[in-house]
């Protein structure tokens, strides 16, 4: 019997304007200081250009290449065409190596989720009455029926979610 392990995506949703990018900047070294491997995703439904004009993988993708990918002794990255918005389940594949993977959006997805929520942004929760909302992060006393944490308590957050998924540092995901 083959073991296949992925690591489980936890998806951070709220409103633009929120704080989900503060709190991934947070709850990342809050993770990765216990010696976890954090993946991340960054949902964009606008699109992205995350090369620049005149650099030479950027010339490579617009002379007509699918896939440019740089790399270096620190590091590689990979712009692909695709026909399609990747869910979630088709972009875990390049995490496998990791111990969990934050996604900053895919509100909509069936996936865990931790909502940020400041209401002077947004009066109402997005993710009220959805099952798979796990926790909330808010400085507002709120009862969503999930734990609640302060948007400072990030160390909280990731305590709650090393326990929550059953995670050791290094076992790259959950047994399937």
């Amino acid at each position: 019997m083959i073991s296949l392990t992925v690591p489980p995506i936890v998806s951070i949703v709220g409103p633009s304007g929120v704080g989900k990018t503060t709190l991934l900047e947070k709850l990342i070294p809050a993770l990765t200081g216990q010696g976890f491997g954090v993946g991340t995703v960054k949902h964009d439904v606008h699109g992205f250009e995350i090369d620049r004009p005149g650099k030479d993988s950027y010339r490579h993708k617009h002379a007509g290449a699918r896939v440019s990918m740089i790399s270096s002794p620190n590091q590689i990255g990979m712009v692909m065409d695709v026909d399609h918005d990747y869910q979630l389940d088709e972009l875990q594949k390049f995490f496998s190596t990791m111990d969990i993977v934050l996604t900053e959006g895919y509100k909509k997805q069936e996936r865990p989720k931790v909502e940020v929520f400041r209401p002077e942004v947004h009066g109402d929760l997005l993710c009220k009455g959805d099952d798979k909302l796990l926790a909330l992060v808010s400085d507002v006393a709120i009862d969503a029926g999930v734990p609640r944490f302060t948007l400072d308590d990030c160390r909280g957050l990731a305590d709650f979610l090393i326990a929550r998924f059953k995670l050791v540092p290094g076992s790259k995901g959950m047994a399937l």
